[in-house]
């Protein structure tokens, strides 16, 4: 900024203290607008549209390193209708956003008496605001001058600027909105050094099942090789040597199996490389930035989502592989637009600046249908080609193996229940950090503690996978594909119930509209980590 330069104060939105999404514009209850009208514009990214930011000049007039003395910007016509907005607003602890460069700033609207009969409104916002060089680096609000609202009354509204030096540098002017002690807690650490210790656990489990017991198996069949035929029809042969003939016959429902794999794949990049920018740059510094950078890695790694999708159904014989393309290139993104398109509506119902305009729901749509389907049909036509030939080392049998009664243990359906405990397990923690800075007022920025939750959470899944396959062909049962995929997906139905948990005991959130928001995205958060996993 030069000097006695225009310095613009946005207001944002206002609401509830416990229900972070349920936001309201800031003049959509009865504040009054300051006097000045000349405004420079502003413009929204995509990310702050599906977020809601809706940010509105406050008519105030400031200018940089330019004190200004308590001032009157303007006064509220205090009829009943205004007043029972504001006693609403106060009884349910509303409270509102402003943005100065950038920078957010919070105050809260009033307050009540310890009786409850009388509600008072602050009316004074008093800025401090600190400047390094020509540069802001930080905003402090006081808010004082509490009125009394008594209906039919004028209150005047009022502010002052105080400039200061600061030392404080431009790069670091963030710090001061993050939690160290909250996200470098004793406990994160332990956590990650705990979930650790299981990997190395798992890790040797399967390396054990895989070195002995495969040794064991393969010393037995070598023994039987020696034997004449004739003994051996006759000779006990049993395990999972047994179903070579029907290891490799393709998955029922080829289609959706692919398309899940292909989605899960695509699910996997983004994350990786979601994490990795955030840990270069600052992504929680800008608003929306964060959900613009994930929209447009997704739309980029599209071709990912097709090429394992369309190889896999390849080499499973499928025939129809432009309907995979389809179903594999939508099934996310339907899902995620489905929930939020239903979630809209109670938006608009509740008139909420969460409410999504139309013109950002077709700039979505454009995006799923010139980005990501043309690059998953690049990514098709290369998986088919390169490697939609099968390779399997035994050929299928023309008839499939009749499958043993076996223990109620070795049933898929206990496998799949099974498998997710343990990668659960291994996040439960991060899951913790990660609701709070998403449903309460964190900033989440240690990016490296969830770069070594996924890496973990990976390992585990693979050795979770291989022992349940391991068991469930040992038991001469060859359906494996989906077994193996669900087992490891079913760890979103814990992370689920995990977030039923954290709702009624670890938040304050009432209301049909912040509950159906939660409880529809938590739905859609499980299922694509459920979908990574597998």
């Amino acid at each position: 900024y030069q000097d006695k330069e225009e310095v613009v104060l946005w207001m944002n939105t206002v609401g509830p203290y416990h229900n972070r999404q349920e936001t309201y514009k800031y003049f959509s209850l009865p504040f009054c607008v300051g006097s000045k009208k000349s405004i420079s514009h502003y413009h929204e990214t995509l990310g702050e549209a599906l977020q809601g930011v809706e940010l509105e000049f406050s008519g105030l007039d400031i200018k940089f390193k330019d004190d200004v003395m308590q001032t009157t910007y303007c006064e509220i016509d205090l009829d009943k209708g205004r007043r029972d907005a504001f006693v609403y607003a106060i009884k349910n602890h509303y409270w509102y956003q402003m943005y100065i460069d950038d920078l957010p700033i919070w105050g809260i609207v009033g307050e009540a008496d310890e009786n409850g009969d009388d509600y008072y409104l602050w009316t004074y916002k008093k800025l401090e605001i600190g400047y390094n060089g020509n540069r802001i680096v930080d905003v402090n609000l006081t808010s004082e001058g509490k009125v009394k609202l008594v209906p039919n009354t004028k209150i005047q509204m009022s502010y002052s600027v105080k400039w200061k030096k600061s030392d404080v540098k431009f790069e670091d002017r963030f710090d001061k909105y993050l939690d160290p002690s909250f996200f470098q807690h004793r406990i994160h650490w332990f956590s990650i050094f705990n979930s650790f210790m299981m990997v190395i656990f798992l890790v040797g489990l399967v390396s054990m099942i895989l070195m002995r017991t495969l040794r064991k198996d393969y010393a037995r069949y070598s023994k039987e090789e020696e034997m004449d035929d004739m003994d051996r029809d006759l000779g006990d042969e049993y395990g999972w040597k047994q179903v070579h003939g029907d290891v490799f016959r393709p998955s029922s429902h080829p289609l959706i199996f692919s398309s899940l794999i292909g989605s899960g794949c695509q699910i996997f990049a983004v994350s990786l490389i979601v994490i990795v920018v955030a840990m270069i740059e600052d992504l929680y510094t800008e608003r929306g930035s964060m959900l613009s950078t994930a929209i447009f890695v997704y739309a980029a790694t599209s071709p990912v989502n097709g090429y394992f999708g369309g190889s896999l159904y390849a080499r499973q014989g499928g025939r129809r592989w432009i309907k995979q393309m389809f179903i594999g290139a939508f099934l996310i993104p339907a899902m995620v637009c489905g929930t939020a398109f239903f979630i809209n509506f109670i938006a608009i119902y509740y008139h909420a600046s969460r409410a999504i305009p139309f013109g950002t729901m077709v700039a979505v749509c454009c995006i799923c249908f010139f980005v990501i389907l043309p690059l998953n049909l690049v990514g098709t036509i290369l998986g088919r080609n390169l490697s939609g030939q099968p390779n399997f080392p035994c050929r299928v049998n023309a008839v499939p193996r009749p499958i043993p009664e076996k223990k109620w243990f070795m049933e898929p359906a206990v496998i799949v229940c099974l498998g997710g405990i343990l990668p659960f397990g291994s996040i439960f923690i991060e899951m913790y950090f990660i609701f709070t800075s998403f449903w309460a007022y964190k900033i989440y920025y240690v990016y490296g503690f969830m770069m070594l939750v996924l890496v973990i959470l990976c390992i585990v899944t693979v050795c979770v996978t291989i022992v349940c396959t391991y068991f469930l062909l040992n038991a001469e049962d060859y359906r494996w594909q989906w077994t193996s995929f669900l087992s490891a997906a079913s760890t979103a139905i814990y992370v689920y119930m995990y977030s039923f948990y954290y709702y009624f005991f670890k938040t304050k959130m009432y209301g049909l509209f912040q509950t159906s928001f939660y409880f529809g995205y938590m739905a859609v958060f499980s299922t694509a980590l459920g979908i990574m996993c597998g």
